[in-house]
């Protein structure tokens, strides 16, 4: 394969000063016949504007349903070498924590049995490796096993879980993130690798509101850590923000969404009605010495967040505004909302309808009732658009039995 050849469309994609994936391509293409084969496929694609990319059939590995997906060329006798391009998905580890040795071992396996290609990381979280043939696909598995790995999910299964660094890192985690997420990777070992329901389901997990992850954009269910207590305040780096210069009145209080922050000048005091907080936590990133999250911790669990496929986009509303994320009970209570919602969600939806769509389809009426939730404040989505009631007929019955 001749790299030096003229490739004007993907030439045109490695100027500028941002790093290029086709310099990447290149650099896996040097060593490997796929890689090397891949940027001619790219090139044609960009000069007839059509992709050369088809599905052809499942492909796995033993015991799995998930975790491989199939991608073969519609031009197999012009690029033969990437007649087969199949695509592995690696469960990462919580946080995506790595050592050099790890990240060593991974890319040997790689190279050892595929184009040498990765996407660190793919939408769902995942280590992607992009580019093999199937007869190799076993046996990289069998290398990714005895190293210690295992695949994540795709098809119509639970998507591997993935959390943000939490108090790996991060001072304004309200849970431990990290061990949450592992915890339930292993739950639902059987919901991650053999698919049996209408379509995906994703679950992301922050550690605070700040929702480094984007769990409410891209999520099923979303976690986010909160707390349910009052922000705690440091009133001498308050002083010392004033002092400095900080315009606290607009840059704080003039950003704030419910304007329940309000800043003293003469006494140099800031003062907060948690009561109407939203936990937005603009002024603690603002203010980060001087203001910091509540003491009593947990999260909150919102519902229906996905990407555009069958509906428009949505962006995950309330289901239980605090809930707390205890280690010692196993989050006990997590688990048995959400095995309630799969339930509803699998009996209940379509083919390729995701949870959030099923609750737009049948109301939330319904899907509250199903998973034994009361209705609150904090789950209106919107303001109400439809203006007649519906009721359930047992709602109007006395404890004997009767109608009110």
């Amino acid at each position: 394969m001749d790299l030096a050849k003229a490739r004007p469309m993907l030439d045109e994609l490695k100027k500028g000063q941002w790093p290029s994936f086709v310099k990447e391509i290149e650099k896996s293409a040097a060593k490997n016949e796929q890689a090397a084969t891949l940027l001619d496929l790219l090139e044609d694609s960009y000069e007839e504007k059509r992709v050369h990319w088809k599905h052809g059939g499942i492909v796995g590995v033993r015991g799995y349903g998930g975790g491989v997906i199939g991608r073969y060329t519609d031009v197999p006798e012009k690029y033969p070498a990437v007649t087969e391009f199949h695509t592995i998905r690696v469960n990462q580890p919580s946080g995506w924590f790595y050592n050099s040795e790890d990240i060593r071992t991974l890319c040997d396996i790689w190279e050892k049995h595929g184009s040498g290609l990765t996407n660190m990381h793919g939408a769902t979280g995942d280590i992607v490796f992009l580019g093999t043939t199937t007869d190799h696909l076993q046996e990289c598995f069998n290398d990714l096993s005895y190293a210690g790995w295992d695949l994540g999910g795709s098809g119509s299964n639970f998507r591997t879980p993935s959390c943000c660094v939490g108090p790996g890192r991060c001072e304004y985690a309200c849970f431990d993130t990290l061990d949450f997420l592992y915890n339930i990777t292993q739950e639902y070992q059987t919901e991650l690798h053999r698919p049996m329901w209408p379509y995906k389901s994703k679950i992301k997990v922050s550690g605070c509101p700040n929702d480094c992850i984007a769990s409410q954009a891209r999520a099923d269910i979303s976690v986010l850590g909160t707390w349910r207590d009052a922000i705690q305040i440091d009133q001498a780096e308050v002083a010392k923000y004033a002092d400095a210069g900080f315009d606290i009145e607009n840059l704080v209080c003039g950003y704030c969404p419910t304007k329940c922050i309000s800043y003293d000048a003469d006494k140099k005091e800031i003062t907060v009605d948690n009561e109407n907080c939203t936990r937005c936590m603009h002024c603690i990133n603002e203010m980060p010495k001087a203001l910091h999250v509540g003491k009593e911790k947990g999260a909150t669990i919102l519902m229906g967040g996905k990407a555009t496929i069958v509906q428009s986009a949505f962006l995950s509303w309330v289901v239980v505004p605090f809930m707390k994320m205890d280690k010692e009970d196993d989050y006990r209570e997590f688990k048995d909302l959400v095995e309630k919602v799969w339930e509803w969600w699998d009996e209940n939806a379509k083919v390729r309808e995701r949870l959030g769509e099923l609750i737009y389809r049948k109301g939330m009426a319904e899907f509250l009732k199903a998973v034994e939730l009361d209705p609150i404040p904090q789950m209106v989505k919107h303001p109400r658009e439809n203006p007649y009631y519906f009721w359930y007929p047992e709602d109007f019955e006395d404890k004997n039995g009767g109608a009110n």
